[in-house]
């Protein structure tokens, strides 16, 4: 008996090396205690994805506030929610209902993200927040140091991280069995948005405000400009508002910011990455408004515990419009073309495979994990599915739940559900995504951007929040905030 206890706690505690504080000794979620039966949720963002969180949230809480700069959006999802009092500034809504409100939801465009959920936070309460956690490096450093500080229980919302695929990859990574991991590669199908080359100037004109937006609130913290309208017929989609504000400098974070912590979770998570030693940008020549129409960013990750060295390589875009950056078939010798069974390969310069089911399928997103044994390949943007490729060409899916961390149904709904039974069971670390990992995620993506605005070889020191051989790029950490929307 004490043989078999043994081994087990040694699987268990070896699964669970660099998962860190989340966790909770395989304790499901159902079995959790909880410490308060009913949840006051304010929601901050509620149209487009904010629209999905504020009715999940509301499968598991109270919903008692909405808070939209857009009128339309706000009324609309009023509808739903009619009992919640409804705002176009959180910070009133705040200052009204702050005794009232126990957790919030921040679904807001990226440069809002950061001082709604620490306006949240500051005044205790918990926060899930959408992806990517922050706008700036340094505001992802103030996201994970106060989530601590104020002992709040978090979750980012990169719903890949409940998948049962991404977590049995996970544990999959860390038993050995692809070997030691020297390069990751990585590429999306962002962007999807307005940018360059389309877009590499801010529009000559400036048109009326539309009588349901808030233009202030929704510029928050960034450089005041005029609102435009965007391309007539456009289905009130403006320049900026309400959804090509990804590919502007001062509101987005581009693909890597939108992608990033969703296409590198896996990786990230199963090679217990933290900290960059480097990283450089390879990229379209970059205009002052919009983000880069290709990028290649390669970060350089110094050992860790028992683990050696690790390249990780970030593709986005096209350079021509139409060809995407992508890693090429020289990195998997093992992935080649099949009549039968699963097969990966490389054709017409897009990674192609051929699934279970037998039914041929384009990659547009996805992910490899180059080890010396094997190689992991996950063929979507949520490292949700799995495949080994050997190199002699087999390739086998990986199947099943996780081992040791634990199955709550995945997806958004189940990134709410794991973050509501933390806050019931005032556990933080229950949450798979909390600020403290997602934190690191986010702040270690966005130095991708500021590889990209640097345009050189950046030496980073994590701890210290800087570069150390280029002084005039630490300016690109954090940015200025406009006046009344200070941190």
């Amino acid at each position: 008996m004490q043989k078999s206890r043994s081994r087990r706690d040694f699987l268990k505690q070896s699964a669970m090396i660099g998962v860190g504080a989340w966790a909770y000794g395989g304790v499901s979620l159902p079995e959790s205690n909880a410490a308060i039966d009913q949840i006051n949720i304010a929601c901050i963002g509620v149209g487009g994805k904010g629209s999905g969180d504020t009715t999940q949230a509301g499968q598991f809480g109270n919903i008692v506030a909405l808070c939209d700069v857009d009128d339309e959006i706000l009324n609309t999802k009023g509808q739903q929610f009619e009992k919640a009092k409804r705002y176009f500034d959180f910070r009133k809504m705040f200052d009204e209902m702050g005794k009232s409100i126990d957790a919030v939801t921040v679904s807001t465009p990226d440069h809002t993200h950061a001082i709604a959920s620490l306006h949240a936070m500051n005044l205790g309460k918990h926060v899930y927040c959408q992806k990517p956690l922050t706008y700036s490096v340094w505001e992802a450093r103030e996201m994970r140091q106060t989530a601590g500080k104020m002992k709040v229980c978090t979750q980012m919302g990169n719903q890949g991280s409940t998948a049962d695929g991404l977590r049995r990859a996970v544990e999959a990574v860390q038993s050995g069995i692809i070997g030691q991991v020297k390069e990751v590669h990585v590429w999306t199908n962002r962007p999807v948005w307005p940018q360059s080359p389309l877009i590499t100037a801010r529009p000559a004109t400036v048109d009326p405000v539309p009588s349901y937006l808030h233009w202030d609130e929704w510029l928050g913290p960034a450089p005041f400009r005029g609102y435009h309208h965007g391309n007539p017929g456009d289905n009130k989609k403006g320049t900026y508002h309400r959804f090509s504000w990804r590919g502007w400098w001062d509101f987005g974070t581009g693909a890597l910011g939108d992608m990033g912590c969703h296409t590198a979770n896996l990786a990230f998570r199963a090679l217990k990455l933290g900290y960059p030693s480097t990283v450089v940008a390879e990229n379209e020549p970059r205009n002052p408004e919009t983000y880069p129409g290709w990028a290649k960013v390669t970060f350089h990750f110094p050992a860790r515990e028992a683990l050696g060295p690790v390249k990780f390589v970030w593709y986005e875009g096209s350079k021509d419009g139409q060809t995407k950056i992508l890693p090429g078939p020289e990195l998997v010798p093992g992935a080649k073309k099949t009549d039968q069974g699963v097969s990966i390969f490389f054709e017409s310069h897009k990674w192609m495979y051929r699934d279970v089911n037998n039914k041929l399928k384009d990659v547009s997103s996805g992910s490899f994990l180059i080890g010396d044994k094997a190689v992991l390949f996950s063929p979507d943007e949520n490292g949700s599915e799995a495949y080994i490729i050997t190199d002699s060409g087999s390739t086998e899916k990986l199947t099943g739940g996780p081992q040791i961390l634990p199955s709550n149904g995945g997806g958004d709904e189940g990134m709410k559900r794991e973050w509501i039974a933390a806050i019931k069971a005032n556990r933080p670390e229950m949450a798979y995504s909390n600020f403290d990992f997602a934190g690191m995620l986010t702040e270690t993506i966005l130095l991708g951007n500021v590889a990209i605005r640097a345009g050189k070889l950046l030496e980073w020191d994590g701890p210290q929040l800087r570069f150390t051989n280029a002084f005039d790029a630490n300016q690109y950490l954090k940015r200025e905030y406009r006046s009344g929307w200070s941190i």
